[in-house]
């Protein structure tokens, strides 16, 4: 196999790989989240308010999709959404108390798996990868 077509394929199932792994360490841990909306509570978390929109952004996902896991986090009583007074059209989602509570074991379990991941790669090799992968985005950013 080409070494191009084999990196983009390893990229593609490491990715699901990834997810697959932590949905269960979510689940295994008693965390009602998908690890799609941990990412959007994680953003959240780090960022404070933001709009719908910047989330989608900051996780490239289509506004629809971000639509769907704030419509499920808002269920789960983790976010809601105000009217940005500014701009009436603009929907702020807000982490709730519930919300807030459920950070540290959260991210206790998000960086334990990665843990886990990682495990026995050299801090010089992850440096390395991390130059890599910003270097590919910069080039998918340029296009």
């Amino acid at each position: 196999m080409l070494l191009i077509k084999k990196i983009a394929v390893y990229i593609n199932v490491l990715n699901c790989s990834i997810i697959k792994y932590f949905a269960k360490e979510l689940t295994k841990n008693g965390i009602n989240l998908t690890p799609e909306q941990y990412l959007v509570m994680d953003i959240l978390w780090d960022e404070g308010v933001l709009s719908q929109q910047a989330i989608a952004d900051i996780i490239q996902k289509d506004k629809n999709s971000v639509t769907k896991f704030i419509d499920s986090l808002e269920k789960k009583g983790l976010v809601y959404r105000a009217v940005n007074k500014s701009d009436r059209r603009v929907n702020n989602i807000i982490v709730s108390e519930e919300g807030i509570k459920l950070k540290p074991k959260t991210t206790e379990v998000a960086i334990n798996m990665m843990r886990n991941v990682l495990k026995d790669i050299k801090e010089d090799d992850l440096i390395a990868f991390d130059k890599v992968m910003n270097q590919i985005k910069d080039n998918i950013d340029s296009l």
